[in-house]
């Protein structure tokens, strides 16, 4: 029997008749990814399997490259381009053995069954035969990109989207469509990064361009960002999506951010508490913004970036410095989301920690500002980043069914730019019949109501996020 079995990580009768007459056949909506939208646009060919795996220009799957590097490979095979397709691949065949126990491990061997039907384990004895079969097909029309998303029943598909983009690859592929919707999502990072005045303001040239304006003052830069939002809704997007160490809820007055705008522009970089003033002004405009549309909004909170200055000044951001923050989020966190609900401007959201201390903190914090206008409009996101391992997953779901309802959680994502990481939602619906069932079993859940709990599996593997988001 091969490792990647019918019921591989379903560790009862019940745990496999959930996944297989339930969970296996619901479609996917990936809410929140990183594809690159031309890629998908010009229906990419990849050169070979470590284009698509491994390195792709800058892009890179930087979990892998964490473990390449941890297992004594050097740079110049990920980042440095000095070596071939062939070589930089075996490298990662080396490496997949010493994986074990690291998801890397599991979603390796579930993307070699499901996107290409090889079934051998990677290792460095069979690393060739796997990287030609593997680059024979992607020569195939079968392997291009839309194909590879279609596979796997991929209805919608949300990238992530600067505010200065002008979307016309979201366009291209609108006016030639393939199967799956691809819908941009608003991410405005970067015109709150105020902390690098040279940096913030060649990029308000970007945005002001983008908008038809100049951008002289905060008013203008809500202005901008509200022509852009208009923009981002007429072509289709329906949420918006914050990275952040911690959410941001200092009091402040409107003049102060003028005055902190204007000494940005001037090139004078803000102090602590003017930059977190700042943020707090900026995230709530953005909140009011996305619930004024009908948006949903997600939160993404707990990394800390490019942590090793050495290695971003040589390769830049995304290429595997970051790690997981530790702070405490609970009071900013509360206070942001109570003056959205006094305004009445709560839109719905998700909110995601990457710090597993904090499960809890936000999964209580999300439920507190619940208010019965929707079925879960305040929701607890999957295991996100560091945490979208079967611990991660586990811990997530045992934490949303304690505190609050499983029942209407909106389920997976992929938050990947590559193509086939499609099998993440197979690996989480695993592990989500593999927790429902084992409670059936013994006797912790009634076998009597196998139906509903088989409804309710569908439901977070794909109803959920229908209804929820109503593309």
């Amino acid at each position: 029997m091969s490792f990647i079995n019918d019921n591989f990580m379903l560790q009862t009768e019940t745990a496999r008749k959930l996944y297989h007459e339930h969970a296996a056949k619901m479609p996917i909506i990936d809410y929140h990814c990183h594809l690159v939208p031309q890629q998908i646009a010009e229906n990419i060919q990849f050169r070979d399997i470590t284009q698509l795996w491994l390195v792709d220009g800058h892009y890179g799957d930087h979990y892998k490259w964490r473990a390449m590097r941890a297992n004594g490979v050097s740079e110049d095979y990920l980042t440095g381009g000095k070596h071939t397709a062939w070589e930089t691949f075996e490298k990662w065949a080396e490496t997949v053995p010493y994986t074990m126990r690291n998801p890397l491990y599991h979603w390796t061997h579930l993307e070699l069954s499901r996107v290409f039907g090889i079934d051998k384990l990677l290792c460095p004895a069979t690393a060739r035969e796997i990287f030609e079969e593997c680059n024979a097909k992607l020569a195939t029309p079968e392997f291009r990109g839309q194909a590879l998303i279609r596979r796997f029943g991929v209805e919608v598909v949300c990238t992530t989207d600067d505010p200065a983009d002008d979307l016309r690859w979201h366009k291209k592929i609108a006016a030639e469509p393939f199967g799956t919707k691809v819908i941009p999502a608003w991410r405005p990072d970067k015109a709150m990064a105020i902390e690098n005045p040279k940096a913030y303001k060649a990029y308000l040239e970007q945005l002001g361009e983008a908008a038809g304006m100049e951008i002289d003052s905060y008013a203008d830069l809500q202005e901008a960002l509200q022509k852009r939002h208009d923009y981002f809704a007429a072509n289709g997007c329906k949420l918006s999506d914050h990275g952040l160490e911690n959410f941001y809820a200092a009091d402040y007055k409107e003049i102060e951010i003028e005055l902190i705008f204007k000494k940005v522009l001037m090139g004078i970089a803000p102090n602590a508490k003017e930059l977190e003033k700042f943020r707090s002004a900026f995230l709530f405009d953005q909140a009011v913004m996305d619930a004024e549309a009908g948006w949903a909004q997600q939160f993404h909170i707990g990394a800390i970036r490019n942590n090793n200055t050495a290695m971003f000044e040589k390769v830049g951001p995304d290429t595997g410095y970051d790690a997981i923050h530790d702070q405490d989020i609970a009071a900013a966190g509360h206070r942001f989301f109570d003056r959205l609900t006094a305004a009445g401007k709560l839109a719905k959201t998700i909110l995601y920690c990457l710090n597993p201390k904090d499960n809890a903190v936000m999964m209580t914090m999300a439920y507190t500002f619940n208010d019965g206008t929707f079925p879960g409009k305040m929701q607890f996101g999957s295991g996100w980043w560091f945490l979208d391992q079967e611990v991660g997953m586990r811990r997530q779901m045992d934490s949303l069914s304690n505190l609050g309802l499983i029942s209407r959680f909106v389920g997976m994502l992929t938050d990947s730019r590559s193509f086939i990481s499609y099998p993440r939602h197979e690996y989480f619906r695993r592990i989500l019949c593999d927790v429902f069932g084992k409670d059936v079993e013994q006797g912790k859940l009634p076998a009597s109501e196998l139906d509903f709990i088989g409804q309710m599996v569908e439901d977070i593997c794909y109803n959920n996020a229908k209804n929820y988001f109503r593309f």
